[in-house]
């Protein structure tokens, strides 16, 4: 089969390229620089233990930092999609470091003789210890990143939770007007959860730490030295700085991707909370003459090619496609790591891609939505105040001294009417001025115990305003 003159990859990944022309798109680089640093560690191992001659020993290395640097991205061409349990990566990588090698040895690409990609460049490795341990060493760092970004969600809504603690709002449940809360403490819900997130992907990275390279094919260890099973994982951790330690039994990280699975889960648990966010963002920014409209959104681009001046919510919606996105893929790392028969699991490529793909529009997602929608947000304190007075919801703080129906039926007319509460307690003699304050005080109506009795419990009603 032709393999063109100025590839550095060779006849294995020629046919694989054919043969796995269905993604349209090769697997991801950050996988395959994971795969380059295997092999760097592999080489200098083999090198200390005289299984390969420096001079080999440094053209491999020297290949190897050029696909780190990403010179060689080009020639890493096998579709995201293969078959193999990953094979036809492993070899596009083996063969991509050999052909270069090769060229800086002095010798001409296809000259294995010179550095052979699998004696030399796969020596006392196989696809199935290389593929899963380097899939650990491309998500730890995203994790990392990811927990960072959350880190900074959790600040950004903080902020906000602080911007607006004194603005009273509307508090909604099953679309309906609830309860009065403050402003500031639904952003401080969101910041909640996003520190929940954090911690949880945070702790995740220990579950990945522990590779089972060395194990070759099946995690067995057959077909390389005990020098060098002992000495890989060590190699690896200096290389990568990551706190990777080596499988004290290599066959159960060859065969079963659960672990991947679990950070796959937690991954789409943070884009349940970046979907519900954004569903909130938009209903309540919807309008804004003909919706909620209390949430003013940054304006970053026209919305639309008919209707001049309007404006859509776009970074929200964007923020919402990227989880849509990820918790697809985590249904895809469910079905490959099932999907797994006896000794190894064929499916991890697309197990890989999806998670990879994951982590990487989470972390792109949402620094955007942190920049251009959050940090910017305003609210229309007027809209808010409005809606609280028109909604009647304040009569649920005048319970405890009118008795339920008596707070209902002033809930109704006030609705009816349009005119604020405080207004009709005070002209039906239900309360008086001070009263009103008191009890209905932003403060008092959002915390913790009865409105106008802070610290008293429930049970300490007192004298009621209206006889029973």
């Amino acid at each position: 089969m032709p393999v063109p003159q100025d590839a550095y990859y060779g006849i294995y990944t020629a046919r694989a390229k054919e043969n796995f022309a269905a993604g349209g798109r090769p697997a991801n680089p950050k996988l395959m620089h994971a795969i380059a640093r295997v092999k760097q560690a592999a080489a200098k191992v083999n090198g200390r233990n005289h299984a390969l001659p420096q001079k080999k020993v440094q053209a491999i290395l020297a290949a190897c930092e050029e696909i780190l640097d990403g010179s060689l991205d080009a020639h890493l061409i096998v579709d995201a999609y293969q078959g193999g349990a990953g094979t036809s990566s492993n070899m596009n990588v083996n063969e991509v470091i050999a052909n270069r090698a090769i060229e800086l040895l002095g010798g001409s690409k296809g000259d294995y003789s010179i550095v052979h990609p699998i004696d030399d460049v796969n020596l006392h490795q196989s696809t199935n210890d290389v593929y899963p341990t380097a899939l650990r060493i491309a998500v730890i760092p995203l994790l990392r990143q990811l927990a960072e970004e959350l880190a900074s969600l959790q600040e950004a809504f903080q902020a906000k939770e602080h911007e607006y603690a004194d603005l009273l709002r509307l508090g909604r449940t099953q679309l309906m007007d609830a309860l009065p809360i403050l402003a500031g403490q639904s952003f401080g819900a969101y910041a909640k959860a996003a520190a929940r997130d954090r911690w949880r992907l945070y702790k995740a990275e220990e579950r990945l730490r522990e590779i089972n390279i060395g194990g070759t094919a099946v995690g067995t260890g057959m077909n390389a030295p005990l020098t060098y099973i002992y000495a890989i994982a060590d190699e690896l951790r200096e290389l990568t700085g990551l706190g990777l330690c080596r499988s004290d039994f290599p066959m159960d990280g060859t065969q079963n991707m659960d672990v991947f699975v679990e950070v796959s889960g937690l991954l789409k648990a943070a884009a349940v909370n970046l979907l519900k966010i954004s569903n909130d963002f938009r209903l309540l920014s919807s309008g804004p003459a003909g919706g909620i409209g209390e949430y003013i959104l940054p304006a970053v681009q026209a919305g639309s090619s008919i209707m001049p001046g309007k404006v859509n919510p776009v970074i929200a919606e964007m923020l919402g496609s990227v989880a849509m996105r990820v918790i697809a893929g985590d249904t895809a790392v469910t079905l490959a790591a099932a999907s797994g028969q006896l000794e190894l699991n064929a499916f991890t490529p697309v197990l890989a891609e999806a998670l990879l793909e994951s982590l990487e529009l989470l972390l792109h997602g949402i620094p955007l939505f942190r920049e251009r929608c959050l940090s910017g947000l305003k609210l229309d304190e007027h809209r808010c105040r409005e809606h609280v007075e028109r909604s009647g919801v304040l009569a649920a703080a005048t319970i405890t001294y009118l008795g339920y129906d008596n707070a209902a039926a002033l809930a109704k007319a006030a609705a009816a009417s349009g005119r604020p509460l405080e207004q009709l307690l005070l002209e039906g003699g239900w309360m008086t001025l001070e009263q009103i304050q008191e009890v209905l005080h932003p403060l008092e109506v959002t915390k913790p115990g009865i409105p106008g009795r802070s610290g008293q419990s429930g049970a300490e009603h007192g004298r009621r305003l209206i006889p029973e």
